[in-house]
């Protein structure tokens, strides 16, 4: 037990004082505040998000319907100018503009006295889809707009009508009493917390394949195994780089926590994008990332040692991305059904369990007999991974030059 303390501290430190550890745990949260800044100032209007639209149509009311739309709107921060009833040399006139960029777009409305109106907007940009949108909602409430007034509703019966019902959403519990809920707001709950498991989990078990590869090709096993048994070394590897993992999951969350509490986070993450966590998450979290990173390393640690360079190690990235794009690509069919067997089946099985279970613990709680029986398989396959990559590692981290096919693979097995 000595050993593996004396190794897994060794790990810890070299992992603490490296400058990657330091520029990967102050550094993310740093230009994570940075990005969420420059999103509120776009948003908020502080780059300069103004556009200069002209609207040309034969109707007068329906184009004046459209521009106030346009400019009431939520984000709607456009100057516009109506033309109308407009001439085709005057829309000529207005397509010059555009091309030399004297305003950013024009909106051409016809109304034909046979048929709905035809709208057409010409822009010097192809990829505009955001103002395309605004536009097409706007024609959409304008025309509503312009039709309802015409029958002589009022401007408040009209507002009123146009604004909508919202809808509020309740989950019934287990118990049967109705808790109010938001399907945005868990889908990016659930959402964060999967990425980052599924990230941490991956990037600490790499980081264990690639130190066994760094300390076998410099051959610093050779002098270690005189003290310290083979199964300790790994031991004491899983456990320091796991404990670095977790000191900087502690630390993102602190400065997370930080950044949410600034008031321009405040002013974003509110409403459909707010983000609440439970305190079963809270308790949840720690535990499904020590086991996916325990599962995770020790497969890439029985990997590592039958690896001669970093280079064929990265031959094997690949099947740590593969759980991942799996978990995640069952998103959509979690928010439909948290419950059907895809779901289920998902978060039963031990690659792709963490991910899982936490996206379906967004949409609703699965029942305690999930979870346990997701985190014993969880156990269980640890086991069986830490079984036959302790196996690999006692011979594979003393062979050089030799290449580790499937046949030698099993050799290794029975050698140890």
């Amino acid at each position: 037990m000595r050993n593996i303390w004396l190794v897994a501290k060794r790990e810890f430190l070299e992992q603490i004082r490296g400058k990657a550890f330091r520029i990967s745990t102050f550094g993310v949260p740093a230009l994570f505040a940075v990005v969420l800044a420059i999103i509120y100032g776009a948003s908020a209007g502080v780059g300069g998000t103004h556009r200069r639209l002209a609207i040309a149509s034969s109707n007068a009311a329906l184009a004046n319907a459209i521009r106030a739309q346009l400019e009431n709107g939520a984000r709607g921060r456009h100057n516009v100018t109506v033309v109308a009833p407009s001439t085709p040399e005057q829309r000529a006139a207005l397509i010059d503009e555009v091309r030399s960029r004297a305003i950013d777009g024009l909106l051409v409305v016809a109304t034909p006295a046979d048929g709905p109106p035809i709208a057409s907007y010409f822009s010097g940009s192809s990829g505009d889809f955001v103002t395309i949108t605004r536009l097409k909602n706007a024609v959409d409430k304008g025309m509503l707009d312009e039709h309802l007034l015409g029958t002589g509703m009022s401007d408040s019966a009209v507002a009123a009508v146009l604004k909508g019902i919202p809808i509020s959403t309740y989950r019934v519990g287990r118990n049967g009493l109705p808790v109010a809920s938001n399907a945005v707001a868990s889908f990016y709950t659930g959402y964060v917390m999967a990425l980052l498991l599924s990230l941490t989990t991956i990037m600490y078990g790499l980081n264990v394949a690639r130190s066994i590869i760094q300390e076998k090709t410099s051959r610093i096993f050779e002098v270690m195994l005189a003290t310290v048994k083979p199964t300790d070394m790994l031991a004491g590897k899983l456990i320091g780089v796991g404990s670095v993992g977790l000191v900087q999951i502690i630390i993102w969350l602190l400065a997370g926590a930080a950044i949410v509490g600034t008031p321009f986070a405040a002013a974003m993450m509110t409403g459909k994008f707010a983000i609440h966590f439970t305190w079963i998450e809270g308790i949840l979290f720690p535990v499904y990332f020590l086991l996916g990173y325990l599962l995770y390393s020790a497969l890439f640690a029985g990997l590592a040692a039958t690896c001669e360079t970093e280079q064929e190690l990265q031959m094997y990235m690949p099947l740590a991305a593969l759980p991942t794009w799996l978990s995640l690509g069952l998103i959509f069919v979690i928010i439909n059904n948290s419950n059907s067997p895809w779901a289920i089946a998902g978060s039963l099985f031990p690659a792709t369990a963490p991910v899982v279970m936490f996206l379906r613990m967004a949409s609703e709680m699965p029942p305690l007999w999930q979870f346990a029986l997701s985190i014993g398989l969880l156990v269980v396959s640890i086991w069986a991974t830490l079984w036959f990559a302790s196996r690999l590692y006692r011979v594979g981290i003393l062979m050089y030059g030799k290449r580790a096919t499937l046949p030698e693979l099993l050799r290794w097995l029975r050698y140890s």
